[in-house]
């Protein structure tokens, strides 16, 4: 079931990206496609983040109101272009059971490496583990950092990094007096993983859709399964 939701929430950000590219290309406001549509700013906004599902009915207003086909709202420009560069300006901070994160690619398009910034706050509370599909290697930007992972602990100092199976139940915590600057890399499937089963139940810390620069587009607090 997880695999299941977790394409469900891909096709939701495609939906999202591709409802914010019709729009920016308009250079409409948010406002302004809602006065447009009938739908409200707060609805229009959460479906460009793909923290709605559209119905129908909302799908073919959009449709109408951009004089766009039904297929074209669930495209995107980003299939079709070799090289994908995110600007720092595009990359807008999420924050989710402690962490801040911030997307650097788009999993539409290049889904086997999944580059984030994070985040990892002193003030993180709780000791869940987390464990999902893939493998994960870190770099620390700053500040100190543990590593938890499968019942023993790997501290970490600037400029050191950890590659590890994300099958195994792990946890990044903050140490010492700030928050722990890291860039994350995460690979949904190792080839040796393409010949086990998969987990039957996974619990991330950023869900998958977290790994979207199109599922950004306005700093939220939502908890949510994660890291």
């Amino acid at each position: 079931m997880t695999l299941i939701r977790d394409t469900i929430q891909l096709q939701l950000a495609s939906f999202g990206s591709a409802l914010r590219e019709l729009r920016q290309n308009r250079g409409w406001t948010l406002q302004e496609l809602a006065s447009r549509s009938g739908l409200s700013k707060t609805f229009l906004s959460r479906l460009e983040t793909g923290d709605r599902q559209a119905s129908i009915a909302a799908v073919l207003t959009l449709a109408r109101i951009f004089d766009v086909s039904l297929t074209s709202m669930f495209e995107t420009q980003v299939a079709s272009e070799p090289c994908l560069i995110v600007r720092a300006a595009e990359a807008t901070p999420l924050s989710v059971n402690g962490l801040t994160y911030t997307p650097l690619s788009n999993a539409e398009r290049f889904s086997n490496l999944q580059p984030i910034r994070l985040t990892v706050s002193l003030k993180r509370k709780g000791n869940d583990h987390f464990h999902h599909e893939g493998e994960e290697w870190i770099y620390l930007l700053s500040g100190r950092l543990t590593l938890s992972l499968a019942g023993k602990t790997y501290d970490l100092k600037p400029g050191d990094a950890a590659h590890f199976d994300s099958r195994q139940p792990h946890r990044l915590i903050a140490r010492g007096t700030q928050d722990a600057e890291v860039l994350l890399v995460a690979s949904p499937f190792s080839e040796s993983e393409r010949r086990r089963p998969f987990l039957t139940e996974q619990k991330r810390a950023i869900p998958a859709r977290g790994f979207h620069t199109g599922s950004i587009s306005k700093k939220r607090n939502k908890p949510t399964e994660t890291e």
